[in-house]
């Protein structure tokens, strides 16, 4: 009965250590997710920067021709927009690369289009209830049982006083003589040890030191959770308040932007503050871009940390 407690435990063992693997492969995947759609921002604002600085310089080119500018303006504009294209060129290396580390994991290639849904993952509950985490959570299921396992060894051990009986079969096939028939025989062996096997002190030894790894690992291994969660939902409410401010933000340089632009064409700004305005337009979208994205993200590591599985 004990072996069999034994190999109950071990076989427990197997599926939490599959549970646990589940866990960190999925772990990496958000990992790279994330990374994707961060690089997807940056790419398609990168081209929204390129497309606003060529438009500016387009409107400097007709003013100078029609001598409203200096060409001290169209070289500032065209560095502006060379700026832009740089800058777009930086980020097409990175999506990139980003695509190519998830297509790597996923076995799939992401849309890759500026209108790319981000998949989000929904909120859990945030009241942790510790008993609870510990019942449910992969890694620390899996060093329960690893404890589990290492107890029943160890139990098994201190009534193993000797080595278990070895059973043992052997086939032949041989002939006497040249030109004889080949006979066919079957040899059965039963070892049986007597007394006590100093191996079987050895073993318990180790069970016992297992053990002991096992339960330090496990009380390591909870804290190690719970602060993963803490710093999880604190990230989360961190990534709310940062979203509000920045689509607020984001309006207001919208608004700002659309102003500039009216009052540029009518010669009552100039070109500096045309190009200041829309740099920081450009960066406030991508803040509230990015915003966006990290509490998304921050709601998948709530999530990973405590051990649930992308849905």
């Amino acid at each position: 009965s004990r072996m069999g407690a034994v190999a109950d435990a071990e076989m427990r063992l197997i599926a939490s250590r599959v549970r646990a693997a589940q866990l960190r492969t999925a772990g990496s995947v958000r990992d790279s997710y994330w990374l994707w759609h961060r690089a997807r921002v940056e790419h398609d604002l990168a081209r929204e920067r390129l497309a606003g600085a060529q438009q500016i310089a387009a409107d400097v080119a007709r003013r100078v021709k029609a001598g409203d500018l200096a060409r001290a303006d169209q070289h500032q504009a065209d560095g502006a927009m060379a700026s832009a294209e740089v800058s777009l060129a930086e980020a097409v290396s990175v999506f990139a690369g980003a695509t190519q580390r998830l297509r790597a994991q996923t076995g799939n290639t992401p849309v890759a289009q500026a209108t790319a849904m981000v998949q989000e993952e929904l909120a859990p509950d945030v009241s942790v209830d510790p008993d609870a985490l510990n019942r449910r959570h992969p890694v620390i299921s899996e060093w329960s049982d690893r404890l589990e396992a290492a107890r029943r060894a160890v139990e098994l051990a201190q009534v193993q006083t000797r080595a278990s009986p070895e059973l043992s079969f052997a086939a032949t096939r041989d002939r006497g003589q040249f030109g004889d028939a080949y006979q066919q025989s079957l040899t059965v062996g039963l070892r049986m040890p007597l007394g006590a096997d100093s191996r079987n002190q050895a073993r318990l030894a180790t069970a016992q030191a297992d053990a002991i790894e096992a339960e330090t690992q496990l009380r390591l291994e909870q804290e190690q959770v719970l602060i993963g969660v803490e710093a999880a939902r604190v990230q989360l409410d961190s990534a709310r308040t940062q979203l509000t401010a920045s689509d607020r933000r984001s309006q207001l340089a919208r608004e700002l932007r659309t102003f500039i632009q009216k009052s540029f064409r009518l010669g009552e700004t100039d070109l500096p503050t045309r190009l200041r305005i829309e740099l920081e337009a450009i960066d406030a979208e991508r803040q509230a871009a990015r915003a966006r994205i990290e509490l998304a993200a921050s709601i998948s590591a709530l999530r990973q940390a405590l051990g649930l599985l992308p849905e």
